[in-house]
């Protein structure tokens, strides 16, 4: 199989290779290029017909070609026989010149290899057609092999070849002689041509009326391609040896039957007895009957019949057969309009063009686009009928796929895209602008079809506007997003604002609303929205207008309004709006109504929003206060000893650099003490050498304080100090949750007197000392309390000393600076006392025989003037030595009310240090 077919290939290849260097020779192929072989035709289709181009203007052609390699097997004279009448028949075509023949546009050329000339373009054969496919390439053409003649085709062929009969018997005044299948071409419209003039017989006296011809003897030693086919020839020409118009007749009605029986001829002759054939075939035409023409259409067959007839005088003429009833059938009439359109006016044109879309629907696709189409293109040159023809063309191109548009009809409507005027043709196009959108391809769109939409929307015809802006909303969907938004999109609003029109103003707003949908959420609130409020016209069709669009983007699933465009744009814009005095009863419940929708999800959104807040914040803080318990606990657990043993390095260090300069920091005093003569470093080593002593004395436990009486011996502080140092660490290890460190860095540092006078007058000392919850403090009260209380919260840093209510106020400094103050005239510190009141000999000495003791001037420096009115103050002292006042109007005053004075006081680089420790 395999081998049969690459020998098949092979052949259709050098017979192809043969038939092309023989074209190739031929003086033809100067002006034409030859393409593919698509057909046969001539006497035994003996012509290969070929697609081919002229060179020069790119015309479409067909050319026949006559291979002299079919005359191999004939001696020279039959050659040159078969030559001269395949010359005469191509002669003569040439010189005839009528719609139903075939146009030659190139005459014969002969070469040493074969015979050629080109005609208009031709589709096939007749005979190929109905299924003789002879001579013709192989594999065979599809278009060939699958080709169906349509009613109307049939029809209108069959007309088409009476008239060129009629032209040829009337005009002329010439029988064809060989009227055939072969020698019947198809054109690429489908038109039914005559051809094969090989045998044409012209009348002996043209300028009489009743012509005569005369007619050779049937000669059968002639070459078959030098006779007729004797299957369409009439009897007369072989049994008497006549013929007339009336031959030719006979010949229409052996092809009538042909074409309804699928091109088997009404009798086979046999051509080695032809006399004996054509005699039986006498008898059985005299005896023709209803059952030999039943494939006829009914109509048609008494014609046929008639046609047929034995004798010459009873067949119908040419011209008759153009006029029975068979013919007036729609279709054909429809196609022979188009045929004789050039002799017609604009007027005749354009009443058969408006009728012609009724027709349309009943005509074969292909007999529409490859018959009728053709011709509307063509009236493209005429501008004043391209409103008749394009609703046609447009109709057609709905039925035509996207290929066969793109191929068949785009390329004609190209032009006729950007013709302004007429002005239906914008019109009309605006109408079909889906189907043009959809079977367009998208370059092509954007160069011809929507610069052809937007000349519409600034067309100065206020009817042109309002037509475009109600039929883009149909193609929207159709138009690229980037076009529509930078094209389409700014020339609607543009025609909106510029407009006189109250009509063209509501249909653009109309026409947005439609497209919003096809639009970008932040598009339509960014650019629709904005211009909205740009709209001069108060008209009620124009304010409804403009709520619809404010609705739809509102109410669409896909857009919507935020609350922040409602509250700040939409609302402000549409309630002057609702209240226009223009407004009937219903439009301004159309407002009312689309404002109170817009309110509620203001409120809705906004509200839920500040819920949602509320209850973070509510988490937030219940997070915070755990987590800030979490982290004290922790930090108290794990940090106690480590910050006593800082808080009492540094008191020792903070106590004995007392009497330098105040406004000196930890880091001068450091740098200070490498200038101590010998004896303040003795006294500063046995003082830090006492307190190691008492850093790793044993931890003592709590005694109960005891009020005594006011005793007169004068005590020094220090021992008061050191006692409640070692009552506060023995507290501290009890409950481990005070922060004692904190506690006793603040009593040693920031700590304040009330002046002995008010002292005695208010019996004594009313100070009630503890912990606040923003740290230590000293706060007067009705009970008198040991100066050493329990926190009350702990863990927090700050001991405030507060005097009574008719305490005077007194100037503020650190206690550091007061404990140093007698040694301020740069004068070394007296560290002897100390020795003495450390001794344990020493009675102990309360806090209120202390404010008694008038002798102690260093203490008696801090009291106020007596008689002093002033309200209540506090000195606030932090770990820092930095005061601050305050009112106190309760035990639990945030300390971060008081403002620092400007004169505050520097701190030490060790109680700084202290302060993060503890705090972070």
């Amino acid at each position: 199989m395999e081998s049969m077919l690459n020998k098949l290939k092979s052949t259709v290849t050098k017979v192809t290779a043969d038939v092309t260097s023989a074209v190739m020779g031929n003086p033809v192929t100067r002006e034409f290029d030859v393409g593919r072989h698509i057909a046969s035709g001539g006497n035994g289709l003996a012509w290969k017909i070929f697609n081919g181009t002229k060179k020069s203007t790119k015309q479409e052609v067909a050319v026949f070609v006559f291979d002299k390699k079919l005359m191999d097997k004939y001696q020279k004279f039959e050659k040159d026989q078969i030559v001269d009448s395949l010359k005469r028949g191509v002669q003569q075509l040439t010189r005839l010149r009528h719609p139903r023949l075939l146009t030659v546009q190139h005459p014969l050329e002969e070469s040493r290899d074969c015979l050629a000339f080109c005609t208009e373009p031709v589709c096939a054969s007749l005979a190929n057609v109905l299924g003789n496919w002879d001579n013709l390439p192989s594999p065979l053409p599809s278009d060939i092999k699958e080709y169906k003649l349509y009613d109307v085709e049939t029809k209108y062929g069959l007309l088409q070849v009476s008239e060129g009969l009629s032209f040829l018997h009337s005009s002329v005044k010439m029988v064809h002689g060989n009227l055939t299948p072969e020698n019947i071409i198809l054109n690429k419209s489908g038109a039914w041509k005559i051809m094969g003039f090989d045998f044409c017989i012209q009348s002996v006296n043209p300028s009489e009326q009743e012509p005569k011809f005369s007619c050779k003897e049937w000669d059968p030693n002639l070459p078959s391609l030098c006779l007729p086919n004797p299957e369409y020839l009439a009897p007369e020409y072989i049994l008497s040896v006549s013929c007339e118009t009336a031959s030719d007749m006979y010949s229409l009605g052996a092809i009538m039957y042909a074409v309804f029986n699928n091109g088997k001829p009404i009798f086979e002759v046999n051509k080695q007895d032809i006399y004996k054939s054509f005699s039986r075939q006498l008898d059985q035409l005299s005896r023709l009957g209803s059952n030999n023409l039943q494939n006829i259409p009914e109509e048609v067959r008494e014609h046929v019949k008639l046609l047929l007839n034995v004798a010459p005088a009873v067949r119908p003429d040419a011209d008759q057969m153009t006029k029975i009833p068979f013919f007036d059938d729609v279709g054909a009439m429809t196609l022979q309009y188009f045929d004789s359109l050039f002799q017609r006016d604009n007027l005749q044109k354009s009443q058969f063009f408006k009728g012609l879309p009724k027709v349309l629907p009943k005509l074969p696709k292909r007999v529409i686009v490859q018959r009728i189409l053709p011709c509307l293109t063509s009236e493209f040159v005429n501008p004043d009928m391209v409103p008749f023809v394009l609703p046609n063309v447009l109709l057609i191109a709905e039925e035509c796929s996207k290929e066969e548009y793109v191929k068949l009809i785009l390329p004609d409507l190209s032009p006729v895209f950007k013709q302004q005027e007429p002005i239906q043709i914008l019109l009309i196009f605006l109408q079909k602008m889906d189907l043009l959108l959809t079977k367009t391809p998208p370059d092509e769109i954007k160069n011809s079809v929507l610069p052809m939409v937007y000349r519409a929307l600034e067309a100065p015809s206020i009817q042109i506007q309002e037509l475009c802006l109600n039929i883009i909303p149909t193609f929207a969907n159709l138009i690229d997003y980037p076009s529509m938004k930078n094209s389409l999109i700014p020339r609607i609003k543009n025609a909106c604002l510029q407009t006189s029109s109250l009509a063209v103003r509501v249909n653009s707003l109309v026409c947005l609303g439609k497209i919003l949908e096809y639009l970008d959420k932040w598009f339509v609130l960014d650019d629709i929205l904005p211009f909205l409020q740009q709209i001069p016209s108060k008209e009620p069709a124009v304010l409804m207008g403009i709520l619809g669009i404010y609705k739809c983007t509102f109410s669409h699933k896909k857009l919507g309004i935020t609350k922040e465009q409602l509250a700040g744009k939409v609302l402000p814009h549409l309630i002057p709006l609702c209240i226009e005095n223009n407004l009937n009863l219903n439009q301004f419940n159309s407002f009312i109504s689309v404002i109170k929708e817009m309110l509620c999800k203001l409120e809705t959104e906004h509200k839920t929003k500040l819920e949602q807040i509320h209850i973070m914040q509510e988490q937030q803080k219940s997070l915070d206060i755990t987590n800030q318990v979490s982290a004290a606990e922790e930090t108290k657990v794990n940090n106690t000893g480590n910050q006593i043993d800082r808080v009492f390095t540094n008191l020792a260090t903070d106590i004995l650099t007392s009497g330098s300069d105040c406004k000196e920091n930890g880091v001068l005093i450091n740098q200070r003490k490498g200038s101590l003569t010998l004896e303040e470093k003795q006294k500063l080593a046995k003082e830090q050498e006492q307190a190691q002593k008492l850093k790793n004395q044993q931890p003592l436990k709590p005694q109960p304080h005891t009020i005594t009486p006011p005793v007169k011996q004068t005590k020094d502080l220090t021992d008061t100090l050191r006692e409640n140092m070692a009552s506060l660490t023995c507290q501290s290890i009890n409950k481990p949750k005070a922060t004692l460190s904190s506690s006793f860095s603040s009593v040693g540092i920031g700590m304040g007197f009330s002046s002995p006078v008010e002292t005695t007058k208010r019996n004594g000392l009313n100070a009630n000392m503890g912990f606040q919850p923003s740290g230590f403090g000293m706060v007067s009260g009705t009970a008198s309390q040991n100066l050493f209380s329990s926190p009350s919260v702990p863990g927090m840093a700050n001991m405030n000393i507060l005097p009574t209510a008719n305490m005077a106020p007194y100037s503020h400094m650190s206690t550091t600076a007061a404990i140093s103050q007698p040694t301020q005239h740069s004068r070394p510190t007296d560290m002897s006392a100390l020795d003495s009141l450390f001794g344990p000999q020493k009675p102990k000495v309360s806090m209120n025989q202390l404010s008694q003791q008038k002798t102690n001037q260093w203490l008696n420096q801090f009291a106020p003037p007596q008689g002093t009115n002033s309200s209540v103050l506090g000195t606030q002292m932090n770990v820092m030595g930095q005061p601050g006042f305050g009112l106190q109007g309760n035990p639990f005053f945030n300390p971060q009310n008081f403002t620092q004075p400007t004169n505050s006081m520097p701190s030490s680089s060790s109680a700084s240090n202290d302060l993060k420790d503890l705090f972070g």
